[in-house]
């Protein structure tokens, strides 16, 4: 069983892996903030419940939100083009990675970055 800490800690480097990818914390201590070209393409809550935003196609969005109940409106954030999603259930790590690397993907994309 991995604790709190260690949950951070590979959320954190899942999202630092991403090629070009920085971790900010304009928010203050309790969010991560990561960018790639200066742009957001996920912020990680650091309080219980552990959750994640990240960007998404407004479709794919609405799509996720309808399927699995751990992903909500983006918390804080424009609830067209994001998500959060919560750590802290039982949602497959492998499949919260793909949320990652497509919001890493959608940013870059938009912004034609890398």
């Amino acid at each position: 069983m991995t604790t709190f800490s260690d949950d951070i800690q590979y959320w954190r480097q899942t999202c630092q892996n991403k090629l070009g990818a920085s971790e900010e914390t304009p928010f203050g201590e309790g969010t991560l903030v990561y960018k790639v070209g200066g742009k957001m393409f996920a912020l990680l809550r650091l309080s219980e419940p552990l959750s994640i935003n990240l960007k998404c196609d407004p479709q794919e969005a609405m799509i996720l939100r309808d399927s699995f109940s751990e992903v909500t409106p983006g918390y804080h954030m424009n609830k067209k083009h994001w998500n959060t999603v919560d750590l802290s259930t039982e949602l497959d790590n492998e499949l919260i990675k793909g949320w990652i690397d497509d919001s890493y993907d959608l940013v870059c994309k938009t912004h034609r970055l890398l």
